[in-house]
């Protein structure tokens, strides 16, 4: 399970929690301008916009969870078992396998409506990055500077969605998330108003029962909401350091704590990871479930012009400050 987000300050921020019970040994990692794009139905592409993202590496290809070019488009994928349903290969359509589908759209887009132009051709086919890698069932969030879209190949064919709130979570489909927002329109950041009887005395007892009734559960469903809510109605500084620092506690709304989702056996399903991309300055910034303190690689401090892979692996112990 996983929640995404996009953020606007002064610059434009994009990120992710990436919920799983185990972790593939990810990396942050730079696919610099002329690393060669190996696709399996579109050919080879030599020349291309450089990426970042947090990549598991598997034969020298960056399977990217969620990554932004150097342009400012950011794009992730998240869990969506029972509802994607990839097609087999269409000889009239650009047919991209889902591992592929970021490194198609990033590469060579330099905007939302660049990626909207190629959506209109793509067919994400179902083939596998290799037997011991199947394809995961996917959907996606792309977004710019302006905003954001959501990608679902269903057994209808593929869905674009218009994404308002700039947030994706997982099951169920996106429409059916946004009509679930109208369940909970009296939710406030404002102390509530008595509309429960007009001759009732109600005392307001506390705080932040403006926003009774958010959930807070950590089924996709309601991470949906709360994500949203805080998103929607979070204030922050413009500096880099307010800015990061409230994206990550907008994630943070929704992080899962190891117990809490058993997924049998002695396996929990956690917050492997939480990243924040500065999508106008090629920063990808992250934190870890074993370490909160937040760590930032520059893309630009990096050959971009190179041909191979550069990888940071993650900082995932503690990272503690002592004042004394």
């Amino acid at each position: 399970m996983c929640t995404a987000v996009t953020y606007y300050t002064k610059d434009h921020y994009f990120g992710r929690n990436l919920d799983l019970e185990y972790s593939y040994k990810e990396t942050v990692t730079i696919t610099p301008r002329n690393y060669p794009f190996k696709f399996r139905t579109m050919g080879e592409v030599k020349s291309h916009y450089a990426i970042i993202g947090m990549a598991f590496v598997a034969s020298d290809y960056p399977l990217y969870y969620d990554a932004i070019n150097e342009k400012g488009l950011g794009m992730a994928g998240l869990n969506f078992p029972g509802s994607a349903d990839y097609k087999e290969i269409d000889s009239n359509k650009d047919n991209i396998a889902p591992f592929e589908f970021i490194p198609w759209i990033l590469a060579n887009c330099a905007n939302l409506n660049e990626a909207k132009e190629l959506l209109s051709r793509i067919n994400i086919a179902n083939i596998n990055f290799s037997e011991e890698l199947p394809t995961s069932p996917l959907h996606w969030i792309i977004a710019d500077k302006q905003g954001s879209i959501t990608v679902e190949s269903v057994k209808e064919g593929l869905k674009i969605y218009d994404n308002p709130v700039g947030v994706l979570t997982n099951n169920p489909t996106f429409d059916i998330h946004m009509f679930n927002l109208n369940n909970y329109m009296g939710l406030s950041i404002e102390p509530p108003q008595n509309n429960f009887a007009k001759d009732l005395k109600l005392n307001i007892y506390s705080k932040g029962l403006g926003g009774l009734g958010l959930p807070g559960d950590l089924s996709s469903a309601s991470r949906f909401v709360k994500a949203t809510f805080t998103k929607m109605n979070s204030l922050s500084g413009e500096s880099e350091s307010e800015s990061i620092s409230q994206f990550f506690q907008i994630l943070g709304s929704v992080n899962q704590q190891r117990g809490l989702v058993h997924m049998g056996e002695d396996k929990y399903e956690i917050t492997i990871y939480s990243s924040c991309c500065n999508m106008d300055k090629g920063i990808y910034y992250y934190t870890t479930y074993e370490n909160s303190q937040i760590t930032g690689v520059d893309m630009h401090k990096e050959n971009l012009d190179g041909s191979h892979l550069i990888n940071y692996e993650l900082i995932e112990g503690q990272q503690i400050k002592m004042q004394n």
